[in-house]
């Protein structure tokens, strides 16, 4: 899933970062409302964190302005700010949650969690599948057959992505932009171990195999 991080404290903003980035999240960071306010038209995030105190425009501007625009995405909002007040004017102008500083990368991770289950009910037809392996995306649960699979943030990431690109051929550039948000090749085999660590877990004793390697080419997800 995609995020929006309005945050102009690079200390903060990396910790999330990196936290969340962790957890499986694609995150894209900016430190100014006018760069945040474009952004979200261009790429459309499942949902947008947002500082209160920013530089210029502050983010209840920012937000008070997507919602105008009928961006409905879930928006948590950031603040030192205690009091009840700032928190009800953040809310009433189109805030979904309200996180005052400082907070516990736990309690924004249940926090933003929560918005999303809200925002997307899992109903049974908004599951990924392909033969007997199926992915909740929004609960980060994933099936084959009956068995429950303990697959890491990083598994996962990879399993949507080749699950919503099944029978589709993908290259390691691709993988390693989508997984670590790399706009460069490392020069690492970070691909290939990953690949491996997941087909071990989807495939391992399994008559029929989903995840093929064509060497030299990339990566698919198909039944044959």
């Amino acid at each position: 899933m995609e995020l929006l991080l309005v945050e102009d404290d690079h200390k903060i903003a990396a910790f999330l970062e990196r936290g969340l980035t962790e957890q499986g999240y694609r995150v894209h960071h900016c430190s100014r409302a006018e760069d945040a306010a474009g952004r979200a038209l261009e790429q459309a995030p499942d949902l947008a964190i947002v500082d209160i105190m920013l530089p210029g425009r502050d983010g209840l501007s920012l937000v008070r302005e997507w919602r105008g625009q009928g961006i409905d995405f879930p928006i948590l909002l950031l603040s030192a700010r205690r009091s009840i007040d700032d928190r009800v004017q953040g809310l009433r102008l189109g805030g979904d949650d309200y996180l005052t500083k400082p907070f516990a990368f736990s309690e924004l991770l249940a926090r933003l969690e929560a918005l999303l289950r809200r925002r997307q009910p899992a109903p049974a037809d908004s599951l990924l599948q392909l033969a007997d392996l199926r992915l909740d995306p929004l609960r980060k649960q994933a099936w084959r057959g009956e068995q429950k699979l303990a697959l890491q943030p990083r598994e996962l990431v990879l399993l949507e992505l080749l699950l919503r690109h099944q029978g589709r051929v993908l290259s390691r550039t691709q993988i390693l932009e989508r997984v670590w948000d790399y706009r460069f090749d490392p020069q690492t085999n970070v691909v290939d171990v990953l690949v491996c660590r997941l087909r071990n877990k989807i495939d391992k004793d399994r008559p029929q195999k989903l995840l093929h390697t064509l060497r030299g080419i990339g990566y698919v997800l198909r039944t044959d």
